[in-house]
């Protein structure tokens, strides 16, 4: 298990431990945190999971493929530098702590 915080705009926090090997997305689904939708069931194909990752993780988070990164011109909220579709995150011990921003349009 990895511990998660997902981080909204008004400066709340939803904090929680989530399951390796599921995707971000997921996680965030399962722990009803507002604004992350996943209308395509994760399939890469609605960038309504948009997430912004923090500074400090995003090394560990990697960069969006091509698919994924025209996805992120489509998003209700900016694109920022490290938005991310959070169904393309697969959580993992090595996110474990792992700081994300939930963006709003």
């Amino acid at each position: 298990m990895a511990t998660v915080t997902w981080r909204m705009a008004d400066g709340s926090e939803i904090t929680a431990d989530v399951i390796n090997g599921n995707t971000l997305m997921e996680s965030a689904l399962d722990n009803d945190v507002p604004r992350i939708f996943g209308d395509c069931g994760g399939s890469l194909a609605c960038a309504t999971c948009h997430v912004v990752v923090d500074d400090a993780w995003i090394d560990k988070c990697g960069s969006p493929g091509e698919e994924e990164n025209d996805l992120l011109e489509m998003t209700d909220a900016p694109r920022q530098p490290n938005s991310r579709l959070s169904c393309q995150i697969v959580v993992s011990e090595d996110l474990d702590g792992l700081v994300v921003n939930v963006p709003e349009p």
